[in-house]
């Protein structure tokens, strides 16, 4: 029974509010295919949780996510 978490800042989507449902779709899609694929596991098992991080608290190079793409524009 595979368990992916799947994190991401929460960002880039049309609105800039993260993935659209789409790709959240495909990613849950994409990652349940693939261990099926190489590991062989069953699809009815497999539970994706797709995490939505806020900027703040993302953190790289010592900053925060926020403090970096605002440098950045």
């Amino acid at each position: 029974m595979p368990y992916v978490n799947i994190k991401v800042t929460k960002e880039g989507g049309p609105d800039g509010t993260g993935p659209t449902s789409e790709e959240k779709q495909q990613l849950i899609t994409g990652v349940t295919d693939l261990l099926q694929k190489v590991l062989n596991k069953n699809p009815a098992t497999t539970f994706v949780v797709i995490d939505e991080v806020p900027l703040d608290n993302w953190g790289m190079e010592g900053r925060q996510v926020s403090h970096i793409r605002a440098a950045q524009t």
